[in-house]
């Protein structure tokens, strides 16, 4: 999962950071509305959580952004502005969720976790996708009832898959979901076929049907049909 924090309180998001990276989430942290602006125009984020009130501009216009560019993205707003009209605005804005500081990392957490399975996942924390079953709290993927050993980036991959069902996703949206800035760092996204290759080879040593199938010259799909 890729989140996007936007604070300006340098130690508040570094907590927050230490405290959720402990979930595996993929973080990217903007301290300024104009860096914010630039992440969200050009990645793509599963949530997003958002300080109102930043040195260059309003969080409210980066919900707004966000709605507009990514509608599957879920946002919690993080906030000290705690009146019941700052709330009303920000969640008929579309924002998922308002938690106000101070507030509990634990608590930011779950809620976090909450909108992702609402988002993503129809509220549920299991994902089944026929034979496939994946616990997400347990970050556990079973074939026909057997454990598949996945790596950490298979693991990922194979919901990145999942949560775009259907949907053709480049190499280079691949590595720019998974790996995040460190993509920038790669010469080429070659890479990603040995992961596809080893992930399909997984589930299909178990039972599994071969749902990722290769898109020639662009990418690779996750297809039920």
């Amino acid at each position: 999962m890729k989140i996007l924090l936007i604070e300006d309180e340098k130690d508040l998001a570094k907590s927050i950071v230490d405290f959720i990276g402990k979930e595996n989430y993929l973080i990217d942290t903007a301290h300024r509305y104009s860096d914010a602006d630039e992440k969200i125009s050009l990645d793509e984020y599963d949530c997003a959580m958002v300080d109102l009130m930043l040195p260059d501009g309003s969080g409210l216009e980066l919900v707004k952004k966000l709605k507009k560019l990514q509608p599957k993205c879920g946002i919690i707003i993080i906030t000290a502005k705690n009146t019941i009209d700052d709330k009303l605005t920000g969640l008929d804005l579309g924002a998922d969720d308002y938690l106000t500081k101070p507030f509990h990392l634990a608590e930011l957490n779950a809620r976090i976790k909450s909108v992702l399975r609402r988002r993503l996942f129809d509220g549920s924390s299991e994902i089944i996708i026929n034979e496939i079953v994946i616990d997400t709290e347990k970050r556990e993927v079973k074939v026909n009832n057997k454990i598949v050993e996945l790596t950490r980036r298979e693991y990922e991959i194979l919901l990145f898959f999942i949560s775009n069902k259907e949907r053709v996703l480049t190499k280079e949206s691949i590595v720019e979901h998974i790996w995040g800035d460190d993509a920038n760092a790669f010469d080429n996204f070659d890479f990603v076929y040995t992961h596809i290759k080893n992930l399909r080879k997984k589930l299909i040593e178990q039972g599994a049907n071969d749902y990722i199938k290769s898109v020639y010259g662009i990418g690779y799909k996750l297809t039920l049909k």
